[in-house]
């Protein structure tokens, strides 16, 4: 039995696909602008845990996966226009088609080094630019979307690209309070569970001309002759983000799926607008029946920002010489609904934990997978309690059932098997013992403390504590199967 927490209903519920011969999970991709963050690898991960477990169950003939790229977005635009301005060759269409190349292959490499599986599909936003203009269509003509004249000032309509006299440069809105009225079947804000206030705020970064309500946001915008574009209605121009999502899980996945996920901070207005979009056209079934979110990263616990200088991206730890599988583990320390601290203390302490593991399923075949993994997986993606079951099968010298298990949850590193020395896995064995110890001292857990000491002790390992931190050493009477166990 799966257990996945809903954000629609605000409690956790038992998963019951649709159908169980196709079972459909969509979940927002990046804005292929730049390189993935820390931050971003968290979706990331806890939803290849959830594709990992319902292939499992159901059998991966049976499970369609889907994660989006955008490919269209003010974001790309402004990244090829400051390449252009810095001298690249080509226009800004074509600059900005390479720069989604390049970002999306960089997306794969660095989301492959932690462990994730490819997604059954990758859609881009510029295949589907046909059905996100069906689906406005169908808002417009609903009452559910209005369109506005690009107005002369700032960005006047001679900056616009007019293809003929009928389609005037044009700007789409979705209408908020077009779902003010209880025969649609859905409310503003019901999924996100936000005030009008909060709604307000939270919109009024989006601009767009000719809005009714700060909270509407764009469907379609006018384009120049240099940004990408498309012929339509309402003019030559190109989708709102919002939009794309809907008209590709519509596309794929069909009117009514399982699951959607994503971060949090999509929540809203993302999400909201994803919801709100898909009810105006196909009612109140339409969309997910299971949204799930996790909740957002901190490094050394604050924000991750560039203002802090602790930013970072995925392939910037890749390259640091940390271990992907390593950063993975970290990641499924915390659970996917509660905020999680990146500390380069836990990442140590975590990855000779894992390397220890990489090190006692050396050259063992994998046995069944533990049913205890699978038990805390399906209780709402528990990653820390199977990282628990993990510790008990190490603890319990079943390497067979270890080493299935760290297969299932994608955390077999390849960085250590089979050639580290001796010297080398008792320096990592040792330290992350002592990590552990001085955790425990913080903690004031003095028993566990003394634990690890008389433990090293018995095995050969001589310990001091000076000012400077633990130094330790090798006596005599090392005895390294000891120390292993």
């Amino acid at each position: 039995m799966i257990k996945l927490y809903n954000t629609k209903t605000r409690r956790k519920e038992v998963f019951e696909p649709l159908d169980a011969n196709n079972v459909r999970m969509y979940v927002c991709g990046p804005t292929v602008y730049d390189r993935a963050h820390l931050g971003n690898a968290r979706p990331v991960i806890v939803f290849d845990v959830l594709y990992r477990l319902l292939r499992h169950v159901y059998g991966p003939d049976h499970l369609t996966y889907v994660r989006n790229f955008t490919d269209v977005d003010d974001k790309i635009n402004d990244e090829a226009l400051r390449r252009k301005t810095a001298g690249a060759a080509g226009t800004l269409v074509e600059l900005i088609r390479e720069r989604t190349e390049e970002t999306i292959s960089w997306y794969h490499a660095d989301m492959d080094a932690i462990g994730a599986l490819r997604p059954d599909k990758e859609p881009r936003a510029t295949e589907y630019i046909d059905e996100m203009k069906t689906m406005i269509g169908e808002l417009v003509q609903k009452e559910f979307a209005y369109v506005v004249p690009a107005t002369i000032g700032h960005n006047s309509r001679a900056m616009y690209v007019y293809l003929d006299s009928t389609r005037v440069p044009s700007h789409a809105f979705l209408s908020v309070d077009s779902f003010q009225n209880e025969d649609v079947g859905y409310q503003y804000g019901e999924l996100s569970g936000r005030s009008v206030d909060d709604m307000i705020v939270g919109s009024r970064s989006e601009i767009g001309e000719g809005k009714r309500n700060p909270m509407d946001s764009v469907l379609w915008k006018p384009s120049t002759i240099e940004q990408p574009g498309w012929k339509s209605d309402w003019g030559f121009g190109r989708p709102g983000w919002h939009i794309e999502c809907s008209a590709m899980s519509r596309m794929i996945l069909g009117k009514t799926f399982d699951i959607h996920g994503g971060g949090l901070d999509l929540l809203f207005p993302h999400h909201e607008n994803e919801v709100a979009q898909c009810r105006a056209c196909d009612g109140p079934e339409a969309s997910a029946r299971y949204w799930m979110h996790n909740e957002m990263l901190q490094v050394e616990g604050k924000k991750m920002s560039k203002s802090l200088g602790n930013f970072f991206t995925v392939r910037d730890l890749l390259d640091s010489q940390h271990d992907g599988s390593a950063i993975r583990l970290l990641m499924m320390s915390t659970h996917y609904r509660k905020p999680m601290d990146w500390t380069e203390e836990k990442y140590a302490r975590f990855r000779n934990e894992l390397f220890i593991w990489d090190i006692a399923t050396a050259n063992v075949e994998p046995g069944p997978i533990p049913t205890e993994i699978i038990e805390a997986i399906s209780d709402d993606i528990n990653t820390p309690e199977a990282i628990t079951v993990l510790r008990s099968l190490k603890k319990a010298g079943d390497k067979g059932g270890l080493l299935a298990a760290m297969n299932f949850l994608g955390l077999k590193s390849m960085t250590l098997q089979n050639i580290l020395t001796t010297d080398e896995t008792t320096k990592i064995i040792v330290e992350s013992l002592l990590v552990e110890r001085k955790t425990a001292r913080q903690e004031g857990n003095w028993s566990r403390s003394d634990q690890i000491r008389d433990k090293l002790l018995s095995a050969g390992i001589h310990i001091q504590d000076t000012e400077l931190g633990t130094v330790w050493g090798k006596s005599a009477a090392f005895n390294f199967a000891k120390l292993e166990a």
